[in-house]
């Protein structure tokens, strides 16, 4: 078997400088490094990735490698990996099987090839390795220790599976540690949002009404960062109890249909399909712009744009015109696929930081408990979760207050 599938390895010396840069910005991960190259806790293991073949991602690998895996990688959609990038980690020795525009077939096959290199453990982000793991490659999924799952729709794949007694390994939902989706959800999706959609449009954003639809961790932190982009925020939720958080937090809260005669912006964040429909796009006014967050490009349908469009043709890279018999023209960004990797790059390295501290140290606690775990899905243990915060901290020079004995007895004594 290959080695690696990239576009093109001479891309390698462009792609190592990508690497070289976040990494100067990821000192929680910078830490880790050191750790496993002393004590190589990965020797003789295989790990296999699928996440967004980025810079940061390629670093997350490189810290792996270090620990002693043996590491394979793809990407986890098709227009986020950057060719540079694999062809990097291609040239250092890791196992790449990616590239940018993949069709659905090669970006299955790509999938396939880093699990025939036979993992112990695998870090997915939205499932689909788990799902290929569960169907076509059943087989190699005795040998898996264990996982961590990145993103929200892909714990809720696991979480289906594990209500159906077919999660046939652990998981670790290290989407829901708190120093996940306190600061990546929030501060990292809320800025990488618009950083991808304003490089793609390059049209202002202040004095537009922005439509968020979906009020999680991910949706707060679009609308925090468009409302002090100077846009009119409003917010669309099934949930009552974040309908009217995000009432509290200063937005209007309308149904979509409603929202779709108002606004200039739409993005969809929920993790559920079809969220901006044929009955949105009736209403919406000429010249809007729909974007997706969400891992799936379902969330945006697609063949509904397609099916109500007189005509349709790229005007951007990465922006679609949708002509409507009547005139009006709907602008789609990246396919519909995630805008804030389809069309940018991604999360800030020091979020990232963060996040792949945490995948580093789970990776690290599936090897330390292989065969002690169970078939189910697990949460980050806490003192994961309390390590990386500590580290960013240090990084940042920043001493906090610590509970005296006394205080410790008080707090946590029985009475």
């Amino acid at each position: 078997m290959e080695k690696y599938i990239v576009r093109d390895i001479n891309l390698a010396p462009q792609g190592l400088l990508k690497i070289d840069w976040v990494r100067a910005h990821m000192p929680v991960l910078n830490v880790i490094r050191r750790e496993f190259e002393r004590g190589q806790p990965f020797a003789g293991v295989k790990i296999a990735l699928s996440i967004h073949l980025e810079a940061k991602t390629a670093y997350l690998a490189q810290v792996l490698q270090a620990g002693g895996a043996q590491v394979a990688i793809s990407g986890s959609n098709p227009l986020s990996t950057q060719d540079d990038v694999a062809a990097a980690l291609a040239a250092a020795g890791i196992n790449v099987y990616a590239w940018y525009n993949a069709t659905d077939e090669e970006y299955k096959e790509h999938l396939l090839r880093i699990l025939d290199t036979g993992p112990q453990i695998i870090i997915d982000d939205g499932g689909d390795l788990v799902h290929l793991l569960h169907t076509e490659r059943r087989e190699l999924a005795g040998d898996v220790w264990g996982g961590c799952e990145e993103t929200t729709t892909g714990v809720l794949r696991l979480r289906a599976r594990e209500r159906t007694g077919d999660l046939l390994f652990p998981m670790v939902a290290v989407n829901n540690a708190l120093m996940k989706y306190l600061f990546d959800n929030r501060y990292g999706t809320g800025e990488s949002v618009w950083a991808g959609l304003m490089r793609t449009t390059n049209l202002l954003v202040a004095g537009k009404t922005v439509v968020v639809f979906g009020y999680g961790w991910c949706g707060k932190g679009v609308a925090r960062r468009a409302a002090g982009l100077g846009a009119r925020v409003v917010v669309c939720e099934v949930d009552p109890v974040k309908a009217i958080e995000a009432y509290m937090d200063g937005y209007q809260v309308m149904p979509g249909e409603q929202a779709a005669a108002v606004g200039d912006i739409f993005i969809t964040v929920t993790g559920c399909r079809d969220v901006l429909n044929e009955r949105h796009y009736r209403r919406m006014k000429d010249g809007a712009i729909l974007a997706n967050a969400g891992h799936f490009d379902v969330e945006i349908s697609k063949p509904d744009l397609s099916r109500l469009a007189a005509a349709r043709r790229v005007v951007r890279q990465n922006v679609e015109e949708f002509t409507l018999p009547d005139g009006r023209r709907l602008y789609l960004l990246a396919e519909g696929r995630l805008v804030n990797l389809a069309a940018g790059d991604g999360h800030p390295a020091e979020i990232m930081d963060l996040s792949f501290a945490l995948q580093a140290l789970c990776a690290r606690y599936i090897c330390r408990q292989k065969g002690k775990l169970e078939k189910r899905v697990y949460q980050v243990p806490e003192e994961i979760d309390r390590r990386v915060a500590e580290l960013k901290l240090q990084s940042l020079g920043i001493e906090i207050d610590v509970l005296s004995k006394t205080q410790e007895e008080y707090i946590f004594s029985a009475g």
